[in-house]
């Protein structure tokens, strides 16, 4: 079993869904790192349900509490322990499906793997929960990471079949996007934004779910980080943001549309600006290169699935009779997960790149 992720700034994350707490150790967080609570607490509510009409109407409030690695409000050195206690739960919900697995869900392979011994509220180890400690962890290394003027920035670039606008991927600016996570829903236009919203509520009233395509962009990177290979920037950051449930797929820059050019119109070729910096002129590369930071912003994709938990009715198993039968979730749970899932990408991308950072010993973090 593996709950850790990182190797200089590493993470390792505690609990389930309903267990009494959820939490995380950080470690590698340099000593006499003043600790922002005041942004821990704006990352988790970001992330919280509750707030609105197309979220869950579970209210989570995820007040956290540090236990370890902080006196006076300042790292010392040592681990980090934080909890989240869980206190809106109600496990009956999820009573029935220990033999009757949710379509889509981790319920049957579960059982499989811990002979019957997993725990089947509210997804056990397996739920978006899980996120929350993530975001403490995340809010730390944004920190960090914007002392040296690095910036991580995300939209929701699709909800179903409506797209937000457009970015150019070698001219984005910081302000152009900086300010969105302020939005309730995070769009570059508003009106497709509410579009989006509208068709989130039309799909939650048919019991139904839909999935979307997260965009993020990093601004500022230090040129040369990253190594070939195993430890490559794609590699770091896809691994992290495939631990985030209900992610189906990463695309760094134009992704699979690559595949649609020719060499000559996808290669990226060079300029000095005004300022004399290296840059392309185009970013279809996504500010990658062998493995590498190149100096543009990084710019990736991640599509998020429908959520698999739906109360329309479903064809399923029952494990104990060996037969097929309907099943109807019932609880509370998100018609859409994107919205919600946008800061925890957010989150676990700056975990990544604060590792790759330390690995390389840039700006001398360690």
């Amino acid at each position: 079993m593996s709950y850790s992720f990182g190797e200089k700034f590493k993470i390792t994350t505690f609990g389930e869904s309903h267990s009494e707490a959820i939490g995380i150790v950080i470690e590698g967080v340099p000593y006499g790192t003043k600790i922002d609570y005041n942004l821990i607490r704006k990352e988790l509510n970001r992330r919280r349900p509750g707030k609105n009409s197309y979220s869950t109407k579970r209210n989570e409030l995820d007040d956290f509490e540090i236990l370890s690695g902080v006196f006076n409000g300042v790292s010392v050195g040592s681990s980090i322990g934080a909890i989240i206690k869980n206190k809106n739960q109600i496990s009956k919900d999820y009573s029935n499906l220990k033999v009757n697995p949710r379509p889509s869900h981790s319920d049957y392979p579960a059982f499989i793997k811990y002979n019957g011994f997993n725990d089947i509220r509210g997804g056990g180890q397996f739920s978006g929960r899980l996120t929350a400690p993530i975001m403490i962890a995340g809010a730390i290394a944004k920190s960090i990471l914007e002392k040296e003027n690095i910036f991580i920035t995300s939209h929701i670039k699709s909800i179903y079949n409506i797209n937000d606008d457009e970015i150019d991927l070698a001219n984005i600016k910081k302000e152009d996007l900086i300010n969105i996570k302020e939005k309730e829903f995070p769009v570059i236009n508003d009106n497709k934004g509410n579009e989006m919203i509208s068709l989130i509520e039309k799909v939650s009233g048919e019991k139904d779910s839909v999935g979307g395509i997260i965009e993020v962009v990093i601004f500022n990177m230090p040129i040369g980080v990253g190594e070939p290979l195993y430890d490559s920037v794609e590699s770091k950051i896809s691994s992290g943001i495939f631990s985030i449930p209900g992610v189906r797929g990463v695309e760094f820059g134009l992704g699979f549309d690559a595949t649609k050019l020719k060499g000559s119109t996808h290669n990226d070729e060079y300029y000095y600006d005004k300022d004399g910096i290296v840059k392309t002129k185009t970013n279809n590369h996504g500010g990658v290169i062998g493995g590498m930071t190149s100096g543009m912003p990084i710019v990736f994709k991640v599509a998020i699935k429908p959520t698999s938990s739906i109360a329309k009715r479903q064809s399923t198993i029952n494990i104990e009779k060996k037969d097929v039968e309907n099943i109807e979730i019932a609880g509370r749970h998100d018609p859409c997960i994107v919205p919600r899932a946008l800061p925890a990408i957010e989150a676990i991308t700056a975990i990544s790149i604060l590792d790759l950072i330390m690995l390389g010993d840039f700006y001398g973090i360690r």
